[in-house]
């Protein structure tokens, strides 16, 4: 970007000149609509046409992995209540959270324990379904649990999955791709940790690393499959499957809060904090939540100070057209999940309406709210993860002009805060315990 478009940019948008100096901001989305209209691109229809392949998979997730047993094949986590780390919260904050603070725990999903074992096993599923149906293979009246056979195996290994990763969402379609039978490529950024790129080699996965970072590992990633008719390649910034998958959440949350005896109505709101990296996590998950709650339900992203490239395309309008090194961020986290300096042009136009608006946090709180965690709830969760934790902070911080706006000043006493965790549970030990000490 030259220097004419960015002094233009800071001149329309100020808050900008505070992500160039590193600040935790909050900001308002102003096109948000307290019931946007369906999506033009993916309808609700397409969630529940998701749900019901995810439940066909279920007699072949069950016997394939084990772990998944008790929630008979179904890839779900709980929500919990963390009041210990609330009291936390408030006593080094100076502040008071009216409401319940709840935990998603993503961090705890099975198979890949991050929310990207949602959207990347989902797509990887309906690949092996397609294939296996047009092949004559798998009717859809069949039990799944055949593709757990060798036949299966040997049918899927003539086909190629691809993908471009910070880590996550390379584990969850390398652990469950390589488990199929497919020959998976994971085209991994520099961000990437070194446990998550071994334990992909000890699937059997391919593993190609680049010096740059996400992007980059993206476009060769997608370069290289566009040549081979093999290949199915799995666009983090573009795949409306990978949206689906995580949509499906919301129909479970549902369940759970009403379980829960959490009511989320126009006196009981709902506020949600999502870790954004390119945005089709948290942007599947905020579509599935604002179909079924409208109104009652605030959806927030949290991106790093050095890597907040839902807010700046968002905000500007520019969406995959501006990136965070344009107005000189570096785009360097220990978040990695979440070192995306672009983000994705198709989640950021779909949360348009939908979205309450976005905040910025630091490395440093993320590192002190992962000990405070463990040491409150004996919850570990990835640094990353931990950006949401910050959400309820800043929004009582700073957020009481979009409270008055909607009305929810008076509300806040019966408010639930769900803080979305992202990943944790595969994390090796000897790398828990770096993070859990004053090493890095």
């Amino acid at each position: 970007m030259n220097e004419t478009n960015l002094k233009n940019l800071l001149q329309k948008f100020p808050l900008i000149n505070d992500l160039i100096e590193q600040k935790t901001v909050l900001w308002e989305n102003d096109k948000y609509l307290k019931n946007p209209s369906s999506s033009t691109q993916v309808g609700l229809n397409y969630v529940t046409d998701a749900a019901k392949r995810l439940e066909r998979f279920a007699p072949y997730i069950q016997l394939a992995f084990p772990e998944t047993e008790k929630n008979n094949g179904l890839i779900e986590s709980s929500i919990i209540e963390i009041p210990n780390m609330k009291m936390l919260i408030e006593g080094r904050g100076g502040l008071r959270i009216p409401g319940k603070l709840m935990l998603k725990c993503d961090h705890a999903l099975p198979i890949s324990g991050s929310i990207k074992a949602r959207g990347g096993i989902y797509e990887v599923l309906k690949h092996a379904e397609t294939l296996a149906i047009n092949n004559g293979l798998l009717n859809l009246e069949d039990n799944y649990s055949k593709l757990n056979d060798d036949s299966f195996r040997q049918f899927f290994s003539q086909y190629k999955i691809a993908v471009g990763s910070t880590g996550n969402l390379g584990l969850s379609i390398g652990i469950m791709g390589a488990k199929l039978g497919f020959n998976v490529t994971v085209h991994m950024s520099s961000d990437a940790k070194e446990w998550k790129k071994a334990l992909l080699r000890e699937k059997g996965v391919t593993v190609i690393e680049y010096e740059s970072d996400y992007s980059k590992a993206v476009e060769e990633g997608r370069k290289q499959a566009e040549s081979d008719p093999m290949c199915h390649f799995i666009d983090d910034e573009n795949s409306k499957d990978l949206f689906v998958g995580y949509a499906v959440s919301a129909f479970r949350v549902q369940q759970q809060l009403k379980q829960l005896n959490v009511k989320v109505d126009q006196d009981h709101p709902l506020f949600v904090y999502l870790p954004c990296g390119v945005g089709g996590g948290p942007g599947g998950v905020a579509f599935g939540l604002k179909q079924i709650y409208g109104e009652n339900v605030h959806i927030f992203f949290a991106e790093p100070t050095q890597s907040p490239c839902m807010l700046l395309g968002m905000m500007t309008g520019l969406h995959d057209k501006i990136a965070v090194q344009d107005i000189g961020l570096t785009n360097k986290t220990e978040a990695d999940g979440l070192a995306v300096g672009r983000a994705s042009s198709f989640v950021g136009k779909e949360m348009e309406p939908v979205l309450s608006g976005c905040y910025t946090v630091d490395d440093s709180f993320l590192f002190r709210s992962l000990k405070g965690m463990y040491e409150q709830e004996n919850i570990f969760m990835e640094p990353s993860a931990h950006a949401g934790i910050y959400g309820p902070i800043i929004l009582l911080n700073e957020g009481k002009s979009y409270l008055e706006k909607h009305g929810l000043l008076s509300k806040l006493e019966n408010a639930t805060h769900l803080v979305w965790s992202t990943g944790g549970n595969m994390v090796p030990q000897d790398q828990r315990q770096l993070y859990l000490s004053d090493r890095i």
